[in-house]
């Protein structure tokens, strides 16, 4: 059986005076062929790697600036959060201490206006008591006078005739008179 090779090894063996032919010599071809390979791809292929390298770079760099705008953008909302939040600690400090003052401020409004109220119900109370009794005065001077009045009238009458009377009667009708005539 003949050697599936041999063909080529008979190839190899041809003399090289100007025909074409295969080198089967595999240590001398190859380092040949990846040459010619990498110089082929380098000729042809240099414009597409570099447009590809200038397309990677820049979505890269772009990439990187639209990053350090976010950056920025995020670092001034950031300064910005941070001076609201600063504004808004002092607002609540002041509507703390004005809330505790005006909390102080209203207790005691309150303790003077329940002071002063306390002070006119006293004097209502007084004035009620004042009143009342002077009301019970008076009814008990009605009372005394009333009894006293009474007293005389029945003193007048058991004691009193019709000519005592009559004397009494014209007595006070003139003294009546010189005091209409005083007045006038």
């Amino acid at each position: 059986m003949k050697n599936v090779t041999d063909p080529f090894v008979s190839l190899g063996h041809w003399p090289s005076a100007g025909s074409f032919g295969f080198n089967t010599d595999i240590l001398a071809t190859n380092p040949i062929n990846l040459s010619v390979v990498i110089g082929v791809l380098i000729f042809f292929g240099k414009g597409v790697l570099s447009d590809l390298l200038d397309n990677r770079k820049h979505r890269i760099l772009n990439t990187i600036r639209n990053s350090e705008e976010l950056r920025g953008g995020a670092v001034e909302q950031l300064e910005k959060a941070r001076t609201r939040l600063r504004k808004v600690e002092m607002e609540a400090d002041q509507f703390r201490v004005n809330g505790y003052s005006e909390i102080e401020r209203e207790k005691w409004n309150l303790m003077n206006s329940i002071y002063k109220t306390l002070e006119q119900l006293e004097n209502y109370k007084n004035e009620t008591i004042q009143f009342e009794q002077q009301r019970a005065i008076n009814q008990v001077r009605q009372r005394v006078f009333q009894q006293a009045l009474q007293g005389a009238l029945g003193t007048l009458n058991s004691c009193l005739n019709n000519e005592l009377h009559l004397r009494t009667i014209s007595a006070n009708i003139g003294m009546l008179g010189a005091m209409k005539e005083i007045t006038d």
